[in-house]
């Protein structure tokens, strides 16, 4: 099964290309022209096995709002593309992952049916010039686009850069484990209903 993925998405705000496999292995490629955003992408896709080649560019002149939503709009776009009918994946993923004070869970369901719950209280909610608020935008803008229901909460800490880390690491682990093939489904979709 070949699942793989390219997004080519130019607006007059964000101009970005995004290719995705979700069962290549090799280091990704990031370059958003947000290098905060970078390292938090590069670590999403080590600890969720995903292979990602990704080019942006926004009108950061402005802010970073758009360039951040357009990517979650792009990688969205892209995971759903790249699962086809969704036959055989396990559907659901969950990880908690720690960095340092910081504690987070993510937990998926990637069942067409497009939601974000997002529970991250944050007294700072900037790390060096990057406004971490923007990853709510970015999470929401994936689930819509991906058709999945994501559960975001921070079990414990303060510390942005931190906390930021712990919610992308464990959006990839859980990610990895809702899009991984389940043997004993032989090729059926999870659901009771038949559908998704």
């Amino acid at each position: 099964m070949n699942r793989e993925a390219t997004i080519d998405r130019k607006t007059k705000e964000t101009d970005i290309l995004l290719r995705l496999n979700l069962d290549g292995g090799a280091p990704s490629r990031v370059d958003t022209g947000i290098p905060f955003m970078d390292h938090m992408l590069d670590l999403m896709s080590a600890h969720g096995f995903l292979e990602m080649e990704l080019k942006g560019r926004g009108d950061r002149e402005i802010d970073d709002h758009h360039t951040m939503e357009d990517l979650g709009i792009a990688f969205g776009m892209a995971l759903k593309k790249s699962l086809g009918d969704m036959r055989g994946i396990r559907r659901y993923g969950e990880a908690t992952i720690p960095m340092d004070d910081a504690l987070a869970r993510v937990v998926i369901d990637i069942s067409n049916r497009p939601l974000l719950v997002y529970r991250v209280p944050l007294q700072k909610t900037t790390t060096g010039t990057f406004d971490t608020g923007l990853i709510k935008e970015f999470f929401r803008a994936l689930a819509t686009h991906a058709g999945m229901t994501l559960h975001i909460d921070l079990l414990s800490g303060d510390e942005p850069h931190h906390v930021s880390e712990a919610i992308f690491k464990a959006f990839g682990r859980a990610l990895d484990q809702a899009t991984e093939i389940e043997p004993r489904l032989k090729g059926n979709l999870p659901s009771t209903k038949g559908v998704l």
